[in-house]
């Protein structure tokens, strides 16, 4: 079975914990999503709140296609355990922001727990300085 599930933070080729998805991997491709980035230190985190809806925010990163291990790889990473769990990340369903035939599942947060936010719309951009 074939899972798509976008990527922003640490998960993306180059990044900490690329590692953990990237013996799954099947497919990728560039996206983006309608969403923030706050600076968790280490890692971002993706919030889909009121403010960034108003900004009309949004987050690049890369869709892959993983199977049931890979996604499950990506769950505990998260700290993901089920649907009315005590999770970490929430995962969620998505569209693309621009190509609505695209969509998967994203890792997010509820609210920005207090981290200050990203302005730049890619993690990678945002950890060199850009």
């Amino acid at each position: 079975m074939s899972i798509q599930v976008f990527i922003y933070g640490t998960l993306l080729p180059g990044e900490s914990n690329h590692h953990v998805v990237a013996s799954f991997i099947q497919a990728s491709r560039t996206g983006h999503v309608f969403g923030r980035l706050v600076d968790c230190g280490s890692y971002p985190a993706a919030v889909r709140d009121a403010d960034a809806k108003e900004r009309n925010s949004i987050i690049r990163g890369q869709w892959i296609v993983v199977d049931r291990a890979g996604l499950a790889s990506m769950d505990e990473l998260e700290e993901f355990y089920g649907i009315e769990e005590r999770n970490d990340y929430e995962r969620v369903w998505v569209r693309d922001a621009y190509r609505p035939e695209l969509a998967g599942w994203i890792y997010v947060w509820s609210n920005d727990r207090g981290c200050p936010r990203i302005q730049e719309a890619y993690w990678p951009d945002y950890r060199a300085g850009v």
